[in-house]
């Protein structure tokens, strides 16, 4: 499935995984929906919902996946 950008933001689908690879420093946003996000070698997920944001802080891949039609953005 396609990532669509609006408006800034990258849109996903139920379930779809969008995967960042060495993205420390990076700030993801839930505009829209509940995401969830994973690091690599970490034992903590994380769940976004609108208006929440996290950073990543550990170098490797970073999953983040939506649990319904989801917006999100990323800094």
């Amino acid at each position: 499935m396609k990532l669509e950008i609006t408006s800034g933001a990258l849109q996903l689908a139920r379930g779809q995984t969008l995967k960042l690879k060495d993205s420390v420093g990076s700030t993801i946003c839930a505009r829209e929906g509940t995401v969830w996000i994973t690091e690599e070698d970490s034992r903590k997920d994380v769940v976004l919902e609108p208006g929440h944001c996290f950073r990543v802080d550990r170098p490797g891949l970073t999953l983040v996946q939506a649990f319904a039609d989801a917006s999100v953005s990323l800094a």
